[in-house]
């Protein structure tokens, strides 16, 4: 087993890695140091929202943090109200509040079990892999450790090709919306803002700005202008478990094949919602059946359609967005964004309509780019990841989709893979695809914590 283990990252990945690490009984103590990058551990940007408003996108009975407890979320929630169901749609504050309970509950064990844990509160500066191991640097202090997990999550966003420096400058351009929520205050005044994007980050943009700002009218602009398809009211299960389906996708690893697979599948069902639910233990290994030029063809043409039925909104987020386009005060546009320039102190948007209909100008009072994850390891300017590129210790997966790795979450570089360097969660959506959500980054925890913790590692 591995004795001496970093991990780096502070959201809910390293959160249930440290957790699931911490709640065996290895037969030696551990060692582990945690580098948080500073704010609250465990939150991350995902569950570090304070607000009520911003829901969980799954019912409350399917997010424990733990694969041998699965009724844990549910039961923490239910200790502070009785009243709350499995199949509710819980604010992320509260399961931001349950990961720092479970945190502490492992870290409160791991000093009984005599485990050293050391939560550092910053960032690693530099990771270097090497054949025995991996060393972190951090200021002054180089630490030579067993193995190492990246745990980071999404990567920072980027500003959209087209956006003036000059629009950056002036801050009413936003691409960082969490910390912009984070900060922005009630305010009576009107003002138009638009939104880049109309995924699940948009709609809390939405739900959170419209309540702080009631005055204000958006604009959301998508490629096809759709919101998220929203939960049913009911919780719902596949009628079977889509054997035939999933037979048949193995059999046709094309895009094309698999979209007509899936229209037939679902005009036989009686809700769409339990085809796309049935595929997803699936995924990660109809995803790797899928040649590049196919994973390509998918990301072009059919990942806005898989996101918005996949990545589903609860109930009543949908209708606090239709109450708000009934009022007037939202409306979807379909186009691209082409460029954003600052005239008369408003951001001014050439925005290309579809269908070859030319550019459609608009002022705004602020633009949200709310464009969802970014993955691209080619392009970030996040310091960790850039050095473990520019110094050829990590590969990027060529469509953009994290780091090159095993199946198991090894790293892998120039061909070869890393015996001590591992990934969890976002990093690894290139070799799973289904990455990003808690049911499989606890499967990932409990898997990889079995792996560390291995009389041998191969």
């Amino acid at each position: 087993m591995y004795r001496r283990v970093a991990i780096i990252g502070g959201g809910a990945a390293a959160a249930a890695l440290l957790s699931e690490l911490l709640d065996r009984q290895p037969p030696q103590p551990l060692h582990l140091d945690w580098y948080t990058g500073g704010g609250t551990p465990a939150r991350g940007v995902a569950y570090g929202t304070r607000s009520d408003r911003h829901l969980l996108n799954v019912r409350a009975a399917s997010m424990s943090m733990f694969v041998a407890r699965p009724q844990g979320f549910l039961e923490f929630a239910q200790r502070g109200d009785h009243s709350i169901s499995g199949t509710d749609f819980l604010p992320r504050r509260l399961y931001g509040d349950y990961l720092e309970a479970e945190v502490n509950r492992a870290l409160t064990r791991a000093r009984e079990a005599g485990h050293d844990v050391r939560v550092l509160p910053f960032a690693a500066d530099a990771v270097v892999p090497e054949s025995d191991g991996v060393t972190v640097i951090h200021g002054e202090e180089n630490t030579h450790v067993d193995a190492a997990v990246l745990a980071i999550g999404s990567l920072p966003p980027q500003p959209l090709a087209g956006v003036s420096d000059a629009a950056l400058e002036s801050g009413l351009y936003v691409t960082e919306p969490w910390s912009f929520l984070a900060s922005a205050k009630p305010d009576p005044r009107p003002r138009k803002v638009v939104l880049i994007g109309l995924g699940l980050t948009a709609v809390d943009v939405l739900l959170e700005l419209s309540a702080l700002w009631p005055n204000a009218t958006f604009e959301a602009i998508s490629r096809h202008g759709l919101l998220p398809e929203p939960h049913l009211e009911s919780a719902s299960a596949p009628a079977d478990d889509s054997g035939e389906l999933i037979e048949a996708m193995r059999d046709a690893p094309d895009i094309r094949a698999w979209i007509r697979l899936l229209r037939e599948a679902v005009a036989q069902s009686a809700d769409w919602r339990t085809v796309i639910d049935s595929l997803r233990p699936h995924t990660p290994s109809l995803w790797a059946l899928l040649p590049p030029a196919e994973r390509s063809r998918f990301l072009r043409h059919a990942r806005w359609a898989w996101e918005r039925v996949r990545h589903r909104m609860a109930p009543q987020v949908m209708s606090s967005l239709k109450q708000l386009e009934r009022e007037g005060r939202l409306h979807r546009r379909r186009g691209r964004l082409q460029a954003v320039n600052v005239v008369d102190g408003k951001l001014h948007l050439d925005v290309r309509l579809p269908h070859g209909k030319g550019v459609h100008t608009m002022d705004a009072d602020l633009v949200v780019q709310t464009i969802g994850l970014n993955t691209d390891v080619r392009r970030t300017q996040h310091p960790l990841v850039r050095q473990l590129a520019t110094n050829g210790h990590i590969t990027p997966d060529p469509l953009g989709l994290g780091c090159a790795a095993t199946t198991e979450g090894r790293l892998q570089h120039n061909g070869h893979t890393w015996q001590h360097f591992y990934a969890i969660g976002t990093l690894l959506r290139g070799t799973l695809w289904e990455s990003t959500a808690i049911p499989e980054i606890r499967q990932q925890a409990r898997n990889l914590a079995d792996r560390l913790l291995a009389p041998q590692v191969a």
